[in-house]
């Protein structure tokens, strides 16, 4: 158990409550006995100091006994019984040994005795309430900070598991697209390789962030979109209509990556009915990925992991979920972009050397 660190409250708190009680109760009976003033403080300090230290251990025997923060009321309880009880014995102990000893030079009387047993409740309650109010505040703020710590490492474990799923899967598709690539034209192949290792060296480099700019972004797309049309050509048609004033916002890497690739893979491409792919933003910072329809006639039934990926992600980052729609022509994704106030680890697709 944390010892009680309570030097100052005792300092200060000991002498103002035996001064305060001294005056306010006991100084006019005092004089009217003829007993000293200095007298009746110096006792008043004896007992203060007395009752305090046996009103602290019970503090403390709680403490030890119910520590924790949903023992709370069980430790409340113990500290308000062991109060009543110490209280009651001390009080009446006292003014009973100074009424057989005649210590004041007159007998007690029953009034006396009731106000020399009420009147340490009225600086026991607030004295409690201080000790308890600052060890719960103590526990509230330790179980805070832990819940946090807790969640910062949940949530950079999961997406560091998200960029695990991502990075393979990006590379087995660029490798499937160069397989089919090689036997076709091999300097075209050539060139695909050379683009493919700019590409990669940014999704390495963004592998160690959670956030990159929108302006990084929009540079290592259009490395990207390069690679897909040394592919297809004229079958795709991409056109980015992003405002400048969103470049310094930000979203997960790779966000638009994942996006234009499942574009790809989920519709067909072909010179005669070029797939067309528009990236724009709004005027309420969103960016918006938009694509004409064709389903591929074999496609395999989708898992959409690229989306809940992209989801999951801006949900661990806090952000609004993004909106997915579909109609009978095209298909559109629209991302909540980041302000530049929550910073990015450094992730410079422009200072990424070729």
């Amino acid at each position: 158990m944390e010892k009680l660190n309570d030097k100052w409250l005792r300092l200060v708190g000991v002498p103002l409550v035996a001064i305060l009680g001294n005056f306010i109760f006991y100084l006019p009976e005092n004089n009217g006995n003829n007993i000293s003033v200095w007298k009746g403080l110096f006792f008043s300090l004896i007992e203060c100091v007395s009752f305090w230290e046996v009103s602290r251990l019970g503090i403390i025997l709680a403490r030890k006994r119910y520590p924790q923060l949903t023992q709370t009321k069980y430790r409340i309880l113990y500290i308000f019984s062991w109060y009543v009880l110490s209280t009651i014995i001390m009080r009446i102990g006292i003014t009973y040994l100074y009424d057989v000893t005649l210590f004041w030079g007159y007998p007690i009387s029953a009034r006396s005795y009731w106000i020399n047993l009420l009147v340490p409740f009225l600086f026991t309650v607030p004295i409690a309430a201080i000790y308890e109010g600052k060890y719960l505040y103590k526990q509230w703020w330790a179980t805070y900070y832990e819940a946090e710590q807790l969640k910062k490492e949940n949530l950079q474990s999961q997406l560091d598991s998200l960029k695990s799923q991502i990075n393979p899967h990006f590379l087995f598709n660029s490798l499937s697209t160069l397989s089919s690539l090689v036997s076709e034209d091999p300097k075209r192949a050539e060139r695909f390789i050379e683009e493919l290792s700019s590409v990669y060296r940014y999704v390495l480099h963004t592998n160690e962030s959670s956030l990159t700019t929108l302006e990084n972004e929009l540079h290592f797309i259009e490395a990207y979109v390069h690679l897909l049309q040394t592919r297809f050509g004229k079958g795709i048609d991409v056109h980015i209509e992003v405002d400048e004033a969103y470049y310094s916002f930000q979203l997960p890497p790779l966000t638009l990556q994942l996006l234009v690739e499942n574009t790809v893979k989920h519709n067909a491409v072909t010179p005669s009915k070029p797939l067309l792919i528009r990236i724009f933003t709004d005027e309420v910072n969103n960016l918006h990925v938009l694509n004409t329809l064709r389903k591929k006639t074999n496609l395999v039934p989708s898992s959409q992991t690229g989306l809940k990926n992209i989801a999951r992600k801006f949900q661990l980052l806090k952000q609004p979920d993004i909106l997915v729609k579909q109609t009978g022509d095209c298909f559109q994704v629209t991302i909540p972009l980041i302000p530049s106030s929550v910073q990015p680890s450094p992730a410079s697709y422009e200072n990424t050397a070729y």
